[in-house]
C-alpha cells in the first residue's frame, strides 16, 4: 500500500483508498518556538557564566541532593522540587558547569513545552514572539541555568493555564489536556505550594463557576499530588500544616499588607535579594518596560474582545495577576525573581498585542514596525546590560565564598566541621562543613551544641571585617579572609574547651 493512504470501505462494500496526510516533523506551526527554545537555552551558556557558583539558596537546594557538604538548614517556605530537580546531577557530580548546562538544557526544553500548550490558541508568530520576549529578559536568562524554583512555577503555570483553556475549547483529546493541567498543576505545587495556589486561583472559580467538574477534579488533584510531601512534613517537623504556614510567614517577615512595588522596581536593575530594599530608584530605562505590560496586556484584552476570544486572552491576565499579588502588596522585601510567572504568563497577550501593531489583519506597518523595533532593540539592549553587570557582580561575590574557603582550610578547618555567623550557610557548602545559627531565619542549634562541638571537630565563626563576635568566641585567635573575619575554636588541649 502507498504512503499516506488507508483502506476505508464505501458503499456497496467497495474499498477504496482514502488519503492520509503524512505525518510531518516538527509538527506545522512547531519550528518557531522550537528554534526560541533552542536560542534559549544557547543564550544562557554564553551569558551566563557556566562555572558561576552555587548561590546561597541554590546551596540550600542542592546540598539536600548531593554529598558535597552536609545539608544546609531547610527552612519552612521552602519546597523540595528543586532538591529532586538537581538530583540526577547532584547526586553524583559535585561540578557547578556541569550542573549548570544540565539546568541550561533543561529549562530550554521546559521553555518549549509551555509553547507548545497554546498550539491553536494563538498563531505561531505570536507563541515565537511571547517566547522570545520572555526569555530574553535578563531575570529569565539569569535564572535558567540556576537551581531555583521560580522559572520552573512559570513554565508550570504557562502549561496549566493553556492546557485548561484547550480542554474548554476541545483543541486536544480530553484525556491529553486533563492529565496535563494535573502535571502542571502538580510542577508548580512540587516547586513552590503556596505560589501555585495564587496561580490557579482563577482556574479553580472558573472550573467551579463553569461547572467543570472533571477539570476542576485534576487540577486540585495536580495541587494536592505535587503539595502531598510539603504538607506531610508540615506535620512531621512543624506539628501541622498552619503552623508551618505561621513559621513561612515569619521568615518572610510576616505576610500582610507590604506595598513592595518600588521595591520589585529597584531590583529590576539587578539586585536579586533586595531585603531591606533601601537602594536608590534606577534610571527609567531599566523600568520603563514593566509598565508598558499592563497598557500591551489591556489591548491585547480589547483586541481579543471585539474578535470573541476572550477566555484565551483574559485567562493568563487574571492568572498572571493573581500570581503577582503576594509579591507586590502581601511581602515586605523583592526579588526579580518572585515575578517569573506573572511575566511567562504577561508573555502570550503582550506578544498578541505586538503583532497586531506590526501586521492587524496581515497588513504590515512599515512606520509602526520601525517604531516597535527601535523601542524593542533598547529594550534588549537594557536587559543585556543588567545581565552582563549582574553576572558579574554575582561571580564575583561568589570567588570571594570559594576564597574564604580555601582560607578556612589552610588554618586546618576541614570536613568534619562547624562554620557559624555571617555569610555561614555559603562559606560552609564551599568548605565542606556544616552550617548552624542560634537565631534567625536559619536557627538550626544552640550555644551549648556549638561549645560540645568544638571538643570533636574545627569550629569557626565568621563575621564582618571589624565586627563583634559573638560572646563565647571573643577569645579564639581572629584571622581574616576573603571580606571575613572568622575566629577559629582551639583545638582540644590547646587551651580551648575540654
Amino acid at each position: 500500500m502507498a504512503q499516506g493512504t488507508q483502506p476505508t470501505l464505501v458503499r456497496g462494500g467497495r474499498r477504496t483508498p482514502r488519503t492520509v496526510p503524512p505525518r510531518r516533523w516538527p509538527p506545522r506551526g512547531a519550528a518557531p518556538p522550537a528554534a526560541v527554545a533552542a536560542a534559549f537555552t544557547l543564550a544562557q551558556l554564553l551569558l551566563v557564566r557556566p562555572t558561576m557558583g552555587l548561590g546561597w539558596d541554590e546551596i540550600v537546594y542542592v546540598s539536600q541532593a548531593g554529598d558535597a557538604a552536609p545539608a544546609a538548614f531547610f527552612s519552612a517556605p521552602r519546597a523540595r522540587g528543586v532538591s529532586l530537580l538537581v538530583w540526577p546531577v547532584a547526586s553524583w557530580s559535585s561540578s557547578t558547569a556541569l550542573l549548570r548546562v544540565y539546568l541550561a538544557v533543561l529549562s530550554g526544553l521546559g521553555l518549549h513545552l509551555a509553547l507548545r500548550a497554546w498550539r491553536g490558541l494563538f498563531p505561531t508568530r505570536v507563541l515565537a514572539g511571547a517566547g522570545a520576549f520572555f526569555a530574553t529578559l535578563w531575570v529569565t536568562l539569569f535564572y535558567g541555568p540556576q537551581a531555583m524554583p521560580n522559572l520552573w512555577v512559570a513554565f508550570g503555570a504557562l502549561i496549566c493555564v493553556g492546557c485548561f483553556l484547550r480542554a474548554r475549547a476541545g483543541l486536544l483529546p480530553d484525556r491529553r489536556a486533563l492529565w496535563g493541567v494535573f502535571a502542571a498543576a502538580a510542577l508548580m505545587a512540587w516547586m513552590r505550594p503556596t505560589d501555585a495556589v495564587w496561580v490557579t486561583v482563577p482556574l479553580l472559580l472558573l472550573a467551579v463557576a463553569g461547572r467543570h467538574r472533571r477539570l476542576g477534579a485534576f487540577l486540585a488533584a495536580g495541587l494536592a499530588a505535587g503539595a502531598l510531601e510539603w504538607v506531610v512534613e508540615a506535620y512531621a517537623a512543624y506539628g501541622g500544616l498552619r503552623e508551618r504556614l505561621n513559621e513561612a510567614s515569619r521568615i518572610q517577615g510576616d505576610l500582610g499588607w507590604n506595598l513592595a512595588v518600588d521595591d520589585q522596581m529597584r531590583s529590576l536593575a539587578g539586585i536579586t535579594l533586595c531585603r531591606p530594599c533601601n537602594a536608590e530608584m534606577p534610571y527609567p530605562t531599566v523600568y520603563l518596560w514593566w509598565f508598558a505590560l499592563p497598557l500591551l496586556a489591556g489591548y491585547a484584552l480589547t483586541l481579543a474582545v471585539r474578535a470573541g476570544r476572550t477566555p484565551r486572552t483574559l485567562l493568563p491576565l487574571a492568572c498572571a495577576t493573581t500570581a503577582a499579588v503576594p509579591y507586590l502588596f502581601l511581602i515586605g522585601y523583592a526579588a526579580p525573581r518572585f515575578l517569573l510567572p506573572a511575566y511567562a504568563l504577561l508573555a502570550l497577550p503582550v506578544a498578541d498585542a505586538l503583532a497586531h501593531l506590526l501586521a492587524p489583519r496581515g497588513r504590515w506597518r512599515p512606520v509602526a514596525a520601525a517604531a516597535v523595533g527601535l523601542a524593542l532593540a533598547g529594550h534588549l539592549t537594557v536587559q543585556y546590560v543588567v545581565l552582563e553587570r549582574t553576572v558579574a557582580r554575582i561571580t564575583a561575590a561568589r570567588v570571594d565564598w570559594a576564597r574564604s574557603a580555601a582560607g578556612l582550610h589552610r588554618l586546618g578547618v576541614r570536613p568534619p566541621c562547624l562554620l557559624t555567623g555571617y555569610d555561614s550557610v555559603p562559606v560552609a557548602y564551599y568548605t565542606g562543613c556544616a552550617s548552624g545559627a542560634v537565631s534567625g531565619h536559619n536557627a538550626n542549634t544552640t550555644l551549648s551544641a556549638i561549645l560540645r562541638t568544638t571538643r570533636e571537630v574545627p569550629v569557626g565563626v565568621l563575621s564582618r571585617p571589624g565586627g563583634t563576635p559573638p560572646r563565647h568566641a571573643r577569645d579564639w585567635p581572629r584571622h581574616r579572609l576573603a571580606g571575613l573575619d572568622v575566629r577559629v575554636a582551639p583545638a582540644p588541649g590547646a587551651g580551648g574547651p575540654e
